[in-house]
């Protein structure tokens, strides 16, 4: 059984009794001894030195490789059957043990002899096998050593000796390579170098970017704001008409303000040679004015104005005044009528307090040889100057010469139907006409040269005024000022006592644009409060302090309402409201009977803060704090007016104390006062207040009931 089992191990079909089993084991063991001296000898061999070259060291370097392959795959086809041997010897070992349980024996010795030599013979050759497999595995580790030191010898000797492993690659291939390999790393560390790293732990220094001004701008006509110390004679302001002068003392003017004295000579003189020449026969130049609210600025235009049409003999459009409100249309219409009463001029209100063919009546007559125009001088709000030219038949602006945006800074922002462009087009349209009216044909002026000089035609002159008119550039780019100057009063003391410079104009805290002027005459405060306290405070202005006319400023058309019939619940005061839900002819009694103070407290919205001058205004009170510091000039600009006293309060709660304080100080006003209204002058009121509270809310109910019905 045993000599069986080794002739399996060996692979052979014979029965294990064979006589021949002895003679093949021996034979089998010289074969792998002869086989062992010959790997040997050719170890022996390649560890010999290689002093040979050119072809014949190529031709062994690729026949070891070849011999090195093959061994290598014997060495793995011997690993993989000597493991299958085992397998199959104890699977073998096993059967034969089941067998001799059943009997199968032969004698004992024999098979203690032949058990004992297979054994031997069986353990000898795994042994050998074994070590043969550790021997290939450390004669291919060896081979691939010895193939790579040949390799770095071959390149060194020729460059034409390939590798080994039949992997063949010219040497001029991997010099190349190296090099392309030592420029990649070259140009990798230029561009690490070269980058920015940004941010970075070091502190720099932030400049603050100033802005850059154009010209007129930067460096305006600087107007003295203090007017009572600056007072200037009617007479001492060369080219006024004596008409004019006399109009003046007729309406107790006997002195102009700064802003006056500046202005009107500026514009009398760009209408001296007639209405289409300027200074010198070139274009007249567009003025742009910031002044305080009450410093005289719609007399400064509506005197040149006058003067300036007051030889006409066509009655043409010759001047138009655009207005943001209905209410600020009709003030500026009645000084206009005012100045023009005895000279011939006709003034044409157009603000919609009219019915639309009333206005249209007013503006223009159809004869028998056609359309002629009825007014010199017309005021309009945006909207219905607008409706006019589109739809009024017969209303030309084609001889218009000046063009008046009062409160410009509002009507900048609101460019409403796109009024400008519209009168422009107006102004410049091309329509079939005879030949001498050919001679008048205006074209829109575009880039100054010889060309556009050699026809003459009349000038369109854009007059601007706001007290806060803005510094920026984009917007007052839409208006297409010609070559403006600019006067203002809007500038520190140190701007005015040294010559200023554009870089001065542009440091930090003398920039002109980041100032606002309010009247010398006033007096600010402000008043803490909550909102309970609100409506006692304005009771203990007007019982209290006995201020004669409030005007008091909400946010709200709806606030206003409220106020107003809270105080109105509350008794023994005279009050009305101002605002949007009146019609225009209630708003303007509602300003009569508080201009002859029949009324003590008018409650109004932001309607009446622009340029509205509403005389005998002691008091403004602002009840719900503005929002925007414009906001705030104009509301306050309703007192101290043409170098009155007045008062200004702002009721603040304490969140927005910080920011209205900050708002002020950006805009460069000076530190307000606080008013501290103490809580024994409103305890006895408070009685007397929550009961027209309960009346209050009754009355919001009738109210809203109605409005449902």
């Amino acid at each position: 059984m045993a000599l069986f089992t080794i002739n399996r191990y060996l692979c052979d079909d014979e029965p294990a009794n064979s006589p021949h089993d002895e003679s093949r084991s021996q034979t089998l063991l010289q074969k792998l001894r002869r086989e062992a001296k010959a790997r040997q000898q050719q170890l022996e061999v390649k560890r010999g030195p290689m002093d040979e070259e050119g072809p014949k060291n190529q031709r062994e370097d690729e026949n070891r490789g070849r011999k090195g392959k093959k061994r290598k795959r014997e060495a793995e086809e011997e690993a993989t059957i000597s493991e299958k041997s085992r397998k199959k010897a104890r699977h073998l070992s096993n059967e034969s043990e089941d067998s001799s349980k059943n009997g199968r024996h032969v004698g004992s010795q024999v098979l203690k002899s032949e058990k004992g030599s297979a054994g031997v013979s069986a353990k000898q050759l795994h042994n050998k096998k074994v070590k043969r497999n550790n021997t290939g595995v450390e004669r291919k580790r060896k081979h691939q050593d010895q193939s790579t030191n040949n390799t770095e010898t071959s390149n060194e000797t020729n460059n034409d000796q390939a590798r080994p492993n039949g992997d063949l690659e010219k040497p001029e291939q991997t010099e190349a390579k190296e090099k392309s390999d030592q420029d990649e790393n070259h140009t990798s560390t230029d561009s690490k170098s070269s980058l920015i790293i940004l941010g970075g732990f070091q502190k720099k220094t932030i400049q603050k970017v100033h802005r850059v001004l154009p010209q007129w701008l930067a460096k305006p006509m600087l107007v003295n704001k203090d007017i009572k110390q600056n007072l200037n004679a009617i007479e001492n302001v060369p080219g006024i008409h004596e008409k004019l002068l006399q109009k003046l003392r007729t309406n107790g003017i006997h002195s102009f303000f700064p802003v006056q004295t500046e202005v009107i000579p500026i514009l009398l003189e760009s209408t001296k040679h007639g209405l289409w020449l300027g200074r010198g026969g070139y274009r007249p130049r567009d003025i742009c004015v910031s002044a305080p609210t009450g410093s005289g600025k719609t007399l400064a235009f509506v005197i040149p104005i006058v003067q300036a049409l007051m030889g006409r003999v066509v009655c043409r459009v010759r001047a138009l005044a655009v207005l943001p409100t209905k209410e600020l249309a009709q003030q500026v219409c009645k000084v206009f009528k005012r100045y023009t009463e005895g000279l011939g001029l006709k003034v044409v209100i157009v603000a919609g307090q009219k019915q639309f063919a009333v206005e249209q009546a007013s503006l223009v007559e159809h004869t028998f040889t056609g359309y002629c125009s009825l007014a010199d001088i017309i005021v309009a709000t945006p909207g219905r100057l607008v409706d006019h030219i589109a739809k009024t038949d017969g209303f030309d602006l084609r001889h218009l010469r000046f063009l008046i945006i009062d409160e410009a800074d509002r009507m900048i922002d609101n460019m409403h139907q796109d009024w400008l462009n519209k009168v422009e087009n107006a102004v410049y349209q091309v329509k079939e006409c005879s030949a001498s009216d050919s001679l008048f044909q205006r074209t829109k002026p575009g880039v100054c040269t010889a060309a556009s000089h050699s026809q003459l035609q009349m000038p369109l002159q854009k007059l601007l005024f706001s007290a806060t008119l803005t510094q920026d550039s984009e917007k007052l780019q839409q208006l297409a000022l010609h070559q403006p100057q600019l006067f203002t009063s809007n500038y520190t003391p140190l701007e005015s006592e040294t010559h200023v410079t554009q870089s001065e104009l542009q440091g930090p805290g003398d920039s002109i644009g980041k100032k606002y002027t309010l009247p010398e005459g006033l007096t600010e405060f402000i008043v803490p409060c909550n909102l309970r306290k609100k409506p006692l405070i304005i009771l203990y202005f007007a019982l209290r302090m006995k201020f004669s006319r409030i005007l008091c400023f909400t946010n709200s058309r709806d606030a206003s309402h409220r106020l107003y019939l809270l105080l109105c619940a509350f008794g023994g005061i005279e009050v009305a409201e101002f605002s949007s839900r009146l019609s225009p002819n209630e708003r303007r009694k509602t300003l009569k009977e508080f201009e002859k103070g029949k009324l003590q407290i008018l409650i109004s919205t932001d309607a009446s803060a622009r340029g509205i001058d509403v005389k005998g205004v002691t008091c403004v009170v602002n009840y719900d704090a503005p929002q925007f510091i414009r906001t705030y000039i104009h509301r306050v600009g309703r007192t101290a007016r043409a170098g009155k006293a007045g008062l200004a309060f702002t009721l603040l709660l304490k969140m927005q104390e910080q920011q209205f304080l900050q708002m002020l100080r950006d805009a460069g006003s000076k530190e307000m006062k606080k008013h501290m209204v103490r809580q024994k002058f409103l305890t006895p009121l408070i009685e007397r207040y929550e009961n027209a509270l309960q009346v209050f809310q009754q009355v919001l109910k009738d109210e809203k009931r109605r409005q449902r019905l």
